[in-house]
């Protein structure tokens, strides 16, 4: 048995030789709570990954590994209530599909040039600023969903996508601040995430990010990371509309939080 256990590590470390097998398992296991946490709150799973995964891989590794698992765990949860309501969402949300598949094509390509300090401070002061406001009784809303207002929504979460593979905080923001139903808004966010996802693989095939070392890492985070996020559907319908925003809100603060301690720090 020790010795059938030791053939499948060294045959593990020669497939993934920037890991170690307790990494690999540290991988798979990030990946199964980033898709648990997808699962209650509908996003923040390329989130926990990049957080996760660059304690002990490089940025780069990092990104790879979340492509596939977002790409597949986005399109299950944009047809959750079927293509019908997938595609309405399309429509409705078209303009800020198409800013922010533009800029994430775009900045894909600097990945390699951009200070990850300067990136993380970027994408978590607006977020803790943002839910800071929220939980403190401030009522941002959006009333009127102005075509340049989405755009500009959809271009920064397509420059944040692009550069580290997290969307989710300005998408979030956005349609919390439209005061979007807990069902919409989950078929909204994986319909977003979901071709974006798309748009995120062809675009780091194209930087050189996604390549034939890395695509089988992030293939096998696949498996972990719906598993967790079919545990955490089960835990999402059993939350009110109430608790539900105020957990997408806190999962924003500690992420966002994060970021600026990993920048600052």
């Amino acid at each position: 048995m020790r010795l059938v256990f030791k053939l499948l590590c060294r045959g593990m470390e020669t497939f993934f030789p920037f890991l170690t097998t307790s990494q690999l398992f540290l991988a798979l296991s990030i990946a199964l709570f980033g898709g648990f946490v997808k699962g209650v709150v509908g996003f923040a799973m390329p989130l926990v990954l990049i957080s996760g995964l660059t304690f002990f891989i490089s940025p780069e590794i990092a990104l790879a590994g979340l492509i596939l698992p977002t790409l597949v765990s986005n399109v299950m949860q944009s047809l959750r209530q079927g293509p019908a309501a997938a595609w309405e969402s399309i429509k409705l949300f078209r303009v800020f599909l198409i800013a922010g598949g533009l800029t994430l094509v775009i900045a894909a390509q600097l990945v390699r040039v951009a200070s990850d300090d300067v990136l993380s401070l970027v994408i978590g002061v607006p977020v803790v600023i943002f839910v800071v406001l929220q939980l403190t009784g401030y009522q941002f809303r959006i009333v009127n969903k102005t075509v340049k207002l989405e755009a500009f929504a959809g271009g920064f979460a397509g420059i944040m996508a692009g550069m580290s593979g997290v969307w989710g905080p300005p998408t979030v923001t956005y349609l919390t601040a439209l005061n979007t139903q807990k069902y919409d808004q989950m078929r909204i966010q994986g319909v977003i995430y979901g071709l974006g996802s798309v748009a995120l693989a062809g675009a780091h095939i194209g930087s050189g990010v996604l390549r034939a070392e890395t695509w089988p890492f992030s293939a096998s985070l696949i498996l972990p990371g719906l598993i967790g996020m079919w545990i955490g559907g089960k835990v999402m319908d059993r939350i009110d509309q109430k608790l539900f925003r105020r957990a997408t809100l806190f999962v924003l603060l500690l992420a966002g939080a994060n970021l600026v301690r990993r920048a600052v720090f």
